[in-house]
């Protein structure tokens, strides 16, 4: 499999807007199946459980803080690419029609 890091790396999303890169990339998500689905779901708790454990530990430790920080910014660094690079077999390649 094949990462994307932006969605303008995705071949059937090439000379697209941003909006309709979007709209497509939901599209595909919708189509995830469920395996697909669970895996990018436990991967967003894997991020913001330990974020919320963190946050609740400031009271002790102000340094948690920026821990919570740091893990928090893993979010579109790990989970993004993954949902690229997932939902990218599911978009349909834009034909001429479309861009006309």
């Amino acid at each position: 499999m094949k990462f994307y890091f932006s969605t303008r790396d995705i071949p059937a999303l090439k000379g697209l807007t941003l909006t309709e890169r979007m709209k497509r990339l939901e599209q595909a998500t919708k189509q995830l199946s469920v395996p697909e689905k669970t895996l990018l779901n436990i991967l967003k708790l894997l991020i913001i459980v330990p974020t919320f454990a963190l946050i609740l530990q400031t009271a002790s430790n102000w340094t948690s803080l920026i821990w919570a920080f740091v893990v928090f910014l893993l979010y579109p660094l790990v989970v993004k690419p993954i949902q690229h690079s997932i939902c990218a077999k599911y978009i349909a390649p834009s034909s001429s029609k479309e861009n006309a």
